[in-house]
């Protein structure tokens, strides 16, 4: 299955979180990896999208807010560098739509 292109990215998710340096599960380091940072949240919620509708979401667990999907692949960096990640989506009970919850780092087990 593919995460549709209107899914919902909330912009305090990029901006109050993905790209905020954090003590504990920081993102913003391996995110500037790729050249995001505060001064281009719009490039990260572009390059999040693409990677979504770029590969195919598994199934992953459901809870009384809906169905979690994990969609793995690589963020196309506004440098150009390539970082691979998991996506975590959420299609929502009450409304059916898809919305972006988080992403991590991909490693390989």
């Amino acid at each position: 299955m593919k995460i549709p292109e209107n899914a919902i990215i909330p912009e305090d998710k990029i901006t109050r979180y993905l790209l905020v340096l954090k003590t504990r599960n920081d993102k913003s380091k391996f995110l500037a990896q790729g050249g995001f940072s505060d001064k281009n949240p719009e490039a990260l919620k572009a390059a999040i999208q693409l990677q979504a509708i770029a590969s195919e979401a598994v199934k992953d667990r459901s809870n009384e807010y809906g169905t979690f999907y994990q969609v793995t692949g690589d963020l196309v960096g506004a440098n150009g560098v390539y970082l691979s990640v998991v996506t975590i989506w959420l299609q929502r009970n009450i409304d059916g739509k898809f919305q972006f919850v988080t992403l991590k780092p991909y490693k390989e087990s």
